[in-house]
């Protein structure tokens, strides 16, 4: 590892790592979103990916790179949702027992996917409890690997594995947009293009509401914000963590904000123009893009769709606006 906590040799070993374990997703395009936006999308769609989203990269590159006695003493997760069913698929597939500490507010349909794939999931209130502290005393108390949700080198070098397969499939882009919650998707994604294509600018994407990693990286250190309020459930993040921040100062162009009503549009576009369901955190590059939000000479955009796990009450409300 160099003096940020990855590199791209660290990307080029999680792909060969997990190559066995996740899908290679598609890469897809709309003339008609294109007209919209202004400019040429081609949509890197993981929300096709197993457990429903880029999460299962990260968490198949960690749990592989654990000692037969490390996997023998178990794991402990916590997360919102998809990192949550990312750990408890990996968990499941490799024979390791699974802990997954999730806030009670989660969407339902995320909850019992998790309970699904065979981890027990301990649940707690967002707002009176802190997440961190929990999982860190089931560690304690039962020995089990704690597994960040992002702010883990493995998991970055494994999310950046994403932008290695669109960088192959389009390999003339002027710039990346993927959705910012840890940071973790962001600094795998910056990580990849720099080694793999220096002129691919890296840009991320973070709700209006939770604008922590904006605010960090214009003040030039980490701040932390209220709890936020926003429907992107899987950008709900207070502070940028330790190890992802330095590579997002380093590599990354910029973090732009979106509004949670640009979201419910992206998701609508891309769902009716596309036939392509998209959970509101993974639509926050989309709505980047169609927002006009990147600079002006950006004409050429992939775009990381991170998920679409989204309960279909949730998704009705979010349509019904």
């Amino acid at each position: 590892m160099s003096e940020l906590a990855i590199g791209y040799e660290d990307v080029l070993a999680a792909r060969r790592s997990i190559r066995p374990h996740v899908h290679r997703t598609p890469v897809m395009t709309s003339r008609l979103v294109d007209e919209e936006a202004g400019i040429r999308l081609f949509f890197k769609c993981e929300n096709f990916q197993r457990a429903g989203a880029f999460k299962a990269r990260g968490a198949f590159n960690k749990l592989l790179s654990l000692s037969e006695r490390e996997r023998a003493r178990g794991v402990v997760a916590f997360s919102s949702g998809n990192h949550a069913q990312a750990v408890a698929l990996a968990a499941g597939t490799l024979g390791i027992d699974a802990t997954i500490v999730m806030p009670k507010d989660a969407p339902r349909s995320k909850l019992e996917a998790t309970r699904n794939y065979g981890a027990k999931v301990v649940e707690y209130d967002r707002r009176a409890e802190n997440r961190d502290r929990i999982a860190q005393e089931i560690s304690e108390k039962e020995g089990r690997v704690l597994v960040p949700p992002y702010d883990d080198p493995w998991i970055m070098a494994g999310q950046g594995t994403a932008a290695l397969e669109l960088l192959e499939d389009v390999p003339d882009l002027d710039a990346v947009v993927a959705p910012v919650g840890g940071g973790g998707l962001l600094a795998g994604t910056a990580t990849a293009l720099d080694g793999a294509a220096p002129r691919v600018l890296a840009f991320g994407a973070e709700p209006a509401a939770a604008d922590d990693t904006a605010r960090s990286l214009e003040t030039g250190e980490r701040v932390r914000i209220d709890p936020p309020d926003t429907i992107a459930d899987g950008a709900r993040v207070e502070i940028p963590g330790e190890k992802t921040f330095p590579v997002l100062m380093e590599l990354a162009e910029a973090v732009v904000r979106v509004p949670d009503e640009a979201l419910v549009h992206a998701m609508r576009l891309i769902l009716t123009r596309m036939k392509i369901l998209v959970e509101p955190t993974g639509a926050l590059g989309a709505a980047a893009a169609l927002e006009g939000l990147l600079p002006d000479d950006v004409e050429r955009v992939g775009v990381i769709l991170s998920g679409g796990n989204v309960d279909p009450s949730t998704l009705a409300e979010l349509l019904g606006r």
